[in-house]
């Protein structure tokens, strides 16, 4: 038996509290802005604006890490991952503007289930037969916990389904982007390789706020100036954001298929019933069960092909 992995410890850890408190901050400062009736995207691309900062400020700053040496054909190659990166990101925050962080985790949840759906009809990549059998138990999971949320916005679940689908779309499309000969080497890091899909994602949603809130930018302007509740959660969302995201990548690098299952699962349920504490959320015993269902079922399709395998 070998010794504790400390580092890899201290990821995990690092990822949890960054992504517990990232639900926090961003649920505060959507809040003081206004909820889902306020400013939604603007939040969400100046989320994305904070962490391309800080990814700059990293390339710039003295022996912080190393530049990418990407071409611009490279560039063109990732549009697809940074606009379904910024679509997931932009959904995911309408969504917690609209109702229970709680109940927006739990839809995000569900995630694999879009999935499913995308490798085996879009991207043609079969999923076994015991994958799609854990479907209906994932999908009767968010339904139950939906029945009894009190903060229950059919916006909320429909933009939770569209973050799915981006994040879906956006695994397929990473996958064949790292199949590009050398791009590894030229982008030198995983955290150069977030940091550009950060950029590019931040440049992307900016037409998408001036379509949507561009009217009233000069009453967010002046929000921000004079509320601290939404210029300190704004920025703490960013940096927690960017910082959280990497840290899971990084963290997913370094460890199996069965471990990254068990780890994701059990940081949904952290967030969920943690974040629902704090921000005195719902907690009906009908919305823990679909959400312990809903999680199990989701924990049970990471990781059934592995152990049917073993098993043959």
């Amino acid at each position: 038996m070998g010794g504790v992995d400390v580092p890899l410890m201290l990821y995990f850890l690092f990822w949890y509290v960054g992504n517990y408190y990232y639900n926090i901050t961003n649920k505060l400062a959507l809040k003081a802005a206004g909820g889902s009736a306020g400013f939604p995207m603007t939040i969400s691309a100046l989320q994305l604006a904070v962490g391309a900062l800080y990814g700059i400020f990293l390339w710039l700053a003295p022996d912080a890490r190393a530049k990418p040496t990407v071409t611009f054909d490279d560039i063109i190659k990732m549009l697809p991952v940074a606009f379904c990166f910024m679509g997931a990101h932009s959904a995911s925050v309408f969504a917690l503007s609209a109702g229970a962080v709680s109940f927006g985790q739990i839809v995000k949840a569900a995630e694999p289930a879009f999935a499913a759906v995308l490798s085996q009809f879009v991207y043609n990549k079969p999923v076994s037969k015991a994958k799609w059998l854990c479907l209906p138990v994932i999908i009767g999971g968010v339904i139950l916990a939906s029945v009894k949320e009190l903060d229950f916005a059919v916006s909320a679940l429909i933009s939770a389904c569209i973050a799915n689908l981006f994040a879906a779309f956006k695994g397929n499309e990473n996958k064949k982007l790292m199949e590009t000969e050398g791009l590894k080497d030229r982008m030198g890091s995983v955290g150069n390789q977030f940091a550009l899909t950060t950029i590019l994602g931040f440049l992307m949603s900016i037409p998408l706020v001036l379509l949507r809130e561009g009217s009233k930018l000069g009453q967010f302007a002046e929000m921000f100036k004079t509320n601290p509740a939404i210029s300190t959660n704004l920025i703490a969302s960013g940096l927690w954001f960017y910082g959280y995201n990497e840290l899971a990548t990084m963290t997913l690098k370094k460890t199996g298929a069965v471990t990254q299952s068990v780890a994701n699962t059990a940081k949904r349920v952290i967030v969920i019933v943690g974040v629902a504490i704090v921000l005195g959320e719902s907690l009906d015993p009908m919305k823990l069960l679909g959400c312990a269902i809903g999680i199990g079922g989701v924990f049970v399709y990471s990781i059934i092909d592995q152990l049917l395998a073993k098993k043959a």
